[in-house]
C-alpha cells in the first residue's frame, strides 16, 4: 500500500470509531451525564447533522487550497472536537461537541476520495478509494468493539481519548506522507455549486439516501433482531458485529475492483439490486442462528461493496466539482442513516417483529437501484459513457 493512501485509511479509522462507537456507549454516557438513553441517542443525531452541514460547507470554504492543507485542517478539527467530547461535563456541551465533531467527516472523505483517485495507478482509481474506506471497516472490526469494551469497563471518556490519539497519528502521517498536490482548478464557489444544477446530481443524492438507507434499516435494529428473533444472548452481539465488520472489509475491496473492471454506475446498480435480495433473505432466515451469522457477513459485504463505486460515480459525474460532489455523497449517506432508521422503525410501531425493518430495507435498496438504472439510461441517451 502507498503511504499516502495509508494516511487516508487512518483518517477513516478514526472517523469510523467516533461515528459507530456511540451506539454501544449510549447507556454509559446516559448514566454518567444523568440523562435518559433516548436523550443520549440525540448525540448520534447531532453527529449526523454535523456531517450533513459540514460536508458541502467546509469543501466550499476550503476549495481553493491544496488538498494536503485541507486534509490536515479537517483532521485538526476532528481531533479537537473529539477531545472536547472526552471532557464534556454535561449533556449540552456533549451535544455541541458531537455536532462539531461531525462537521469534518464528509469533507474529509470527499477530499480524500478525490486525492485517492488522483494518486492511484491508472485503472485502479476505485480500488484506491476503497483503501480509504477500509478505515471504516477496520473501525467496525476492531475499533468499535474495543472502544465499547473500554467504555463499559473503564470510562467512555477513555474511548474518546483513543479517538484523539488516532487523530494525532493521522495528522503526523498526513504531514509526512501525503504528496503536495495542486489545488483544484475549478475552485470558484459558483462553479462548484453548479453541481446542484445537474439533474444527475439529484438522482445520485436520492439514490444514495434511499438506496443505502436500506443498509441502515437493517443495521439500526440488528441487536434486537439477533436477540429477539435469532435467539442470541445480549453478550454475543459484540462478536456478531465483528462478523458484520469482517464482511464490510471484504466487500469494500470487492466493490473497488468491480467499479474499476466494469464501471462505477453498473457496479452500483448491481450491488443495490443484490442488497435488496440479500435483505429479503435476511427477513426470512433470521430465525436460524447459523443463517443469521452467514447473512450478517454477506449483508455487511454487499452493503460496503457499494461504497467505492458510489463515491467514484459521484466524482466522475461532477467534473469540475469533484470534491464538493464526493462530500455531498457522504452527507447523503448520513441522510440515509436517519431515513433507514426512521422508516425501518415504522413496522415496529405497528406491532410487527424485528424482521420487518429488514424488509423495509430491501424495498429501499430496490428503489435506490431504480435511480441507478435511471442514471445509466440518461447517460446512454446523452452519450455520457461515464454514466453507463
Amino acid at each position: 500500500m502507498k503511504k499516502s493512501l495509508l494516511t487516508l485509511t487512518l483518517g477513516g479509522l478514526g472517523i469510523g470509531i467516533t461515528e459507530f462507537v456511540m451506539m454501544g456507549l449510549l447507556p454509559d454516557i446516559a448514566k454518567d451525564l444523568g440523562i435518559s438513553i433516548p436523550q443520549a441517542g440525540h448525540l448520534i443525531s447531532a453527529y449526523a447533522l454535523g456531517v450533513v452541514i459540514g460536508a458541502p460547507l467546509l469543501v466550499l470554504i476550503a476549495g481553493s487550497y491544496p488538498p494536503k492543507k485541507i486534509l490536515i485542517a479537517l483532521m485538526l478539527l476532528f481531533t479537537g472536537f473529539n477531545a472536547l467530547s472526552a471532557f464534556s461535563p454535561n449533556y449540552t456541551m456533549m451535544f455541541i461537541a458531537r455536532l462539531l465533531a461531525g462537521l469534518p467527516h464528509g469533507a474529509f472523505f470527499g477530499v480524500g476520495s478525490v486525492v485517492a483517485s488522483r494518486i492511484a495507478d491508472k485503472g485502479k482509481e476505485a480500488q484506491s478509494v476503497s483503501m480509504m474506506f477500509a478505515g471504516l471497516t477496520i473501525a467496525n472490526i476492531l475499533g468499535v468493539p474495543l472502544g465499547t469494551y473500554i467504555g463499559h469497563h473503564f470510562s467512555w471518556r477513555y474511548t474518546f481519548v483513543i479517538i484523539v490519539l488516532v487523530g494525532l497519528v493521522t495528522l503526523l502521517s498526513l504531514k509526512a506522507w501525503m504528496p503536495a498536490l495542486p489545488a483544484a482548478k475549478e475552485s470558484d464557489s459558483g462553479k462548484q455549486l453548479s453541481f446542484f444544477k445537474m439533474t444527475e446530481s439529484w438522482i445520485l443524492i436520492l439514490m444514495i439516501a434511499i438506496g443505502t438507507g436500506g443498509l441502515f434499516a437493517w443495521y439500526s435494529y440488528i441487536a434486537p433482531l439477533l436477540t429477539e428473533v435469532s435467539g442470541f444472548r445480549a453478550e454475543d452481539i459484540t462478536y456478531v458485529l465483528v462478523v458484520a465488520g469482517a464482511g464490510m472489509m471484504v466487500g469494500n475491496f470487492i466493490g473497488g475492483r468491480l467499479a474499476d473492471r466494469f464501471s462505477p454506475a453498473r457496479a452500483t446498480l448491481s450491488l443495490l439490486l443484490t442488497m435488496s435480495v440479500v435483505l429479503l433473505i435476511v427477513h426470512y432466515v433470521s430465525g436460524s442462528q447459523v443463517m443469521s451469522l452467514v447473512m450478517t457477513f454477506v449483508t455487511g459485504a454487499v452493503a460496503f461493496a457499494a461504497a467505492s463505486p458510489i463515491q467514484m460515480l459521484m466524482i466522475n459525474t461532477a467534473k469540475g466539482s469533484e470534491m464538493l460532489a464526493a462530500s455531498v455523497s457522504q452527507a447523503s449517506f448520513n441522510i440515509g442513516n436517519a431515513l433507514g432508521a426512521f422508516l425501518g422503525g415504522l413496522p415496529l410501531l405497528s406491532g410487527y417483529d424485528y424482521t420487518w425493518p429488514v424488509a423495509v430495507g430491501a424495498v429501499m435498496a430496490l428503489v435506490g437501484a431504480s435511480f441507478a438504472w435511471m442514471l445509466i439510461a440518461r447517460g446512454k441517451r446523452a452519450g455520457r459513457l461515464v454514466l453507463s
